[in-house]
């Protein structure tokens, strides 16, 4: 498992695999293979962080235990590189605690599996998070969309704020998009779920609340006292409009 293997479809988007089981690497290619992606592999932390800066895959499929870095130091380390920042990170953990997962969603993954998992719901969750990522076919129809100090173009896919662009990944910038779409209106936990990160989670709630924690870093001068992403009690989130 030292080598990076890859698949024979170069057009195809490109998945790194991260994990020191051999077993579910194999599964895991097997499965994102078979759906058309091009994958490569590598077993461990350090070897993970070289991979994304040489290959700038389209998205990660990092596990949190790893020999060398563990999956949240590298998870740390993409989100602090400018240039890498933006990459999608699907993490897959063994570990039950909700406190586990939290941190690693706060540390700025986009997603999370729990082992052991349906490698089907792998590539779902992969094909989920990577269309987050795209441009929709008439984005080109749409017009920027400004509420405070952000200009969010639909077409770049792209956010600033005050004339400075900001760096989000997949899950981020669908949220904001769908925030901006409606400013001033309250938004449901469900409806987040549902129209901003395009499929259910497994009922963890908070793995809402750590996307909005991220947003908040991002795009608030006191992300402790927001007053561009409100919460609203007993009901969800809006952007002040």
């Amino acid at each position: 498992m030292n080598e990076i293997h890859s698949a024979d479809a170069e057009a195809a988007q490109t998945i790194l695999v991260v994990d020191d089981d051999p077993k579910i690497v194999r599964l895991v290619r097997s499965y994102l293979e078979q759906s058309g992606y091009r994958v490569e592999s590598v077993n461990d932390g350090n070897r993970a962080l070289q991979a994304i800066q040489s290959l700038r895959p389209d998205l990660v499929v990092l596990d949190l235990m790893l020999p060398g870095q563990d999956g949240l130091s590298v998870t740390r380390a993409v989100r602090s590189d400018p240039k890498l920042a933006s990459t999608a990170i699907l993490m897959l953990t063994a570990r039950v605690e909700d406190i586990d997962r939290i941190l690693g969603l706060e540390l700025g993954a986009d997603d999370y599996v729990t082992k052991p998992f349906n490698p089907r719901e792998v590539v779902a969750r992969v094909k989920a998070i990577l269309r987050r990522g795209q441009t929709a076919p008439n984005a080109a129809s749409q017009p920027n969309l400004n509420v405070a100090t952000l200009t969010l173009d639909p077409t770049a896919h792209t956010l600033y704020k005050a004339g400075e662009m900001v760096s989000l990944t997949p899950s981020e910038f669908d949220l904001i998009h769908l925030f901006m779409r409606y400013p001033g209106r309250a938004i449901t936990r469900t409806q987040i779920i549902e129209e901003g990160l395009g499929y259910e989670y497994d009922g963890l709630e908070r793995t809402v609340d750590s996307h909005i924690k991220n947003l908040r870093r991002k795009l608030e001068d006191d992300p402790r006292n927001p007053v561009l992403l409100e919460t609203v009690f007993g009901v969800g989130y809006r952007i002040r409009g």
